[in-house]
């Protein structure tokens, strides 16, 4: 009975990981490509207020002008355009009938490291040094979580990636409480900016 029940949630997770990847990717572009509009508008005429400038707090000019907002020497969104256009293909391949091998699982998996550990870098660096939100910017960090968890949770039940027997017991944890710990993971992320822009917050409540 146990091997039956894993093998469902086993099943459940490879049918809806190529629909996180698309879905996630879609919406991932679409914020790329929105703040990048922006961003020219701004290049164009700096007195223009972006659709994403809502109060003190919820400041995209505030985000998009910072030294942040070009970490490699042009405009972040660029990376997003890029980046989620290929993992969306990949999402749309895989609900096409294409199947990879494993090291291009390892590939994507990499990938979206380098997306995570970044989303984080801006994550902190919007709290504690630009001290703005950018409401667009917390979408991508929103669909990038998820993508980035389902997959390595994908590529460890499919032996992608080798597990040691020391981990086991920590990987079979994951497995289990996956969606508790992308609700804590985002429950974290929500009180660290009610903490820090609670001044602001305290005088709207």
């Amino acid at each position: 009975m146990r091997e039956k029940i894993t093998a469902i949630k086993k099943g459940g997770l490879k049918q809806a990981l190529p629909y996180i990847l698309l879905v996630g990717g879609i919406i991932g572009v679409l914020c790329s490509l929105t703040l990048s509009i922006e961003k020219v508008q701004l290049l164009r005429d700096p007195s223009t207020q972006p659709i994403c400038n809502l109060n003190p707090v919820f400041s995209c000019t505030s985000v998009i002008t910072s030294p942040e907002a070009e970490a490699f020497g042009f405009p972040n969104p660029y990376i997003g355009l890029v980046g989620f256009a290929i993992v969306a293909t990949i999402g749309s391949a895989i609900l096409a009938g294409a199947r990879y091998k494993r090291w291009f699982w390892i590939g994507l998996q990499l990938g979206l490291l380098f997306a995570l550990g970044f989303v984080h870098w801006l994550i902190f660096q919007a709290l504690y040094d630009i001290g703005a939100l950018c409401l667009f910017c917390m979408i991508v960090w929103s669909v990038t979580i998820p993508m980035f968890w389902y997959t390595l949770l994908y590529n460890l039940r499919e032996k992608n990636i080798k597990t040691p027997k020391s981990l086991k017991s920590i990987v079979a944890f994951m497995q289990k409480h996956h969606a508790d710990i992308l609700i804590a993971w985002y429950m974290i992320i929500i009180a660290l900016i009610l903490k820090r822009f609670w001044y602001y917050w305290s005088t709207v409540l």
